[in-house]
């Protein structure tokens, strides 16, 4: 429920605080006085998108706070929770519009987007009025409206699964034929390729491998030459030969020395060590370097070959064991190809039926449905002096979709055997007025914790059809909340709470003000509406009995 509602600066309202209360709440006031300006500035903190430009001139920003009971059990605290955002018992929203035109909320006093602010109007407030613009007079709309009194959820989620489990069918299928076509183009190539690849069968790494080997048996006589030399000066007629007879002497006259000679043979007999080490290595080089002659020619034609194919498939030779494999799965794909593509076309069958099962499920409950909101709109169209008007919801055949296959228009005849038609064709101005109240009735009676504003919902109609108006929405706010704005005497007679708007000028600036009304001064306004700016005793007299 809509508690209070505080607007600064905007438009021609400087400063304007309302409390509202649950029942009936009904705004009368002259026309241009100002009341589509707190619908405005209601809808602007609610995130609507509305006038652009909101600001009062001479302030340097507008402002509308917003404050909303919540009850425990309200859908608004599910989107509170999704946003991160605090909730409670109470919701404030706050909206601030700057000179700039730049826009800042805050619900709860934290920030918040635009976004999040129309999320959780969807659940506070409904807004109606004559020129319909939530949906009731597009026949665009119209089903998703049905769906709403029908309570499809379950049915059209699982539609929509359904929906979106053909689509994957549908698009692997194509894919899969699609790659088959390519796949069948280039199959001459593939079985070429991938022949050559596993013949050669190159592994990563051996082309280093192999130019290395080459480049060495290249130049192996020489170096071998060189090798063989300082291996010789290292072995037994060389160094380690020298360094032996070094040793023995030196350890036969070691007692003769005292001690002078023990750190130098020490230091010998480490070197014989590293000595024989250097050896041993030189050794090993030297049996690397034997090749069978034949062998570098054979070095050659592999490296070669392996460099060949890296070029012509345009990879590294190290990448060439991977991009074998890619072509051998391609290849596999082309002959499973056919199989695939079977059990491919026998999922999309499936998954067909299955989406033709939810929507089968999902239109059955539409027309069950659609039965009872007829009946429940002409159930309310009789109080509302219109009961031999014919309200039809109409289903036909469109074309499926992730929410069904039903096209659903809403038609209307004013009188018996004439022709049914769209609601916006067929009715006049106060026939709409009182088809619209109808529809909006039975489309809220289970949505729970709604402020339903009517904006001149009872244009049009006068008497005892507007008497008939007003009746039907007290015994709506009987059950919630309900705002109206008109200029019919007979619905504002009906208001449990009564507010007038209206203009004055202060200091050559014009302002629009709100005023609580009194017992008495509702007689006043009642009579107004009913004379004239001349108000005399008989309207007096028939707006006390408006009231009574």
């Amino acid at each position: 429920m809509l508690r209070t509602l505080d607007i600064r600066d905007m438009l021609i309202i400087d400063r304007l605080e309302l409390g509202f209360q649950p029942g009936l709440n009904v705004l009368t006031g002259e026309t241009g006085a100002g009341k589509s300006i707190l619908l405005d500035s209601l809808g602007f903190v609610l995130g609507w998108r509305g006038r652009a430009e909101l600001v009062r001139t001479g302030a340097e920003q507008g402002e509308v706070v917003a404050v909303f009971d919540l009850p425990s059990d309200h859908p608004a605290h599910a989107i509170l929770e999704d946003a991160g955002l605090p909730g409670g018992d109470e919701l404030i929203l706050r909206r601030v519009n700057r000179q700039d035109g730049r826009k800042t909320a805050w619900v709860n006093d934290r920030r918040c987007s635009g976004e999040v602010l129309r999320q959780l109007s969807e659940t506070l407030v409904e807004l109606h009025g004559q020129h319909d613009d939530r949906g009731l007079l597009n026949p665009r709309g119209h089903r998703a409206l049905l769906d709403s009194f029908a309570g499809t959820d379950a049915a059209r989620e699982s539609t929509r699964r359904a929906w979106g489990a053909m689509a994957k069918a549908r698009k692997a299928l194509s894919e899969a034929e699609a790659a088959l076509t390519a796949a069948r183009a280039e199959e001459d190539f593939l079985r070429h390729a991938v022949g050559e690849l596993d013949a050669l069968d190159p592994k990563p790494g051996e082309e280093a491998e192999l130019d290395s080997r080459r480049r060495m048996m290249q130049g192996a006589e020489k170096v071998r030459e060189s090798v063989g030399r300082a291996h010789a000066a290292l072995g037994l007629d060389g160094a380690e030969g020298a360094m032996g007879d070094a040793l023995r002497w030196l350890e036969g006259a070691l007692a003769e020395t005292e001690g002078h000679l023990e750190a130098p043979l020490a230091a010998l007999e480490r070197a014989m060590n590293e000595l024989a080490e250097a050896s041993d290595g030189v050794e090993r080089c030297l049996e690397a370097l034997e090749f069978n002659p034949h062998e570098l020619e054979q070095v050659e034609e592999r490296l070669f070959a392996i460099r060949g194919l890296a070029r012509k498939h345009g990879v590294a030779p190290d990448a060439l064991g991977d991009f074998a494999e890619d072509l051998r799965e391609r290849l596999s794909a082309l002959d499973a190809g056919e199989g695939n593509i079977a059990a491919l076309q026998q999922g999309l069958r499936a998954a067909e039926a299955a989406y033709e099962g939810a929507a089968d499920t999902l239109s059955l409950a539409r027309r069950d449905a659609a039965g009872k909101l007829d009946a429940a709109v002409m159930a309310e169209l009789a109080p509302l002096k219109m009961e031999r008007a014919v309200f039809e919801t109409r289903l036909a055949p469109g074309e499926a979709g992730p929410d069904g296959r039903d096209q659903v228009e809403f038609v209307v005849a004013t009188n018996p055997g004439a022709p049914a038609g769209p609601l916006a064709k067929i009715a006049s101005g106060g026939e709409l007025s009182r088809f619209l109240l109808a529809l909006k009735v039975c489309l809220t009676q289970d949505v729970g914790g709604l402020t339903l504003i009517f904006d001149e919902i009872d244009r049009g109609v006068g008497g005892a059809t507007a008497d008939a108006v007003g009746r039907r929405l007290a015994a709506l706010a009987g059950q919630g909340q309900v705002l109206v704005v008109t200029h019919s005497p007979q619905v504002a007679a009906l208001g449990a709470h009564h507010w007038r708007v209206e203009k004055q000028v202060v200091e050559n600036q014009t302002l629009s003000r709100v005023v609580p009304l009194a017992p008495d001064e509702r007689v006043d306004e009642i009579a107004r509406m009913l004379s004239g700016d001349t108000i005399t005793n008989e309207a007096r007299a028939a707006a006390k009995a408006l009231l009574d």
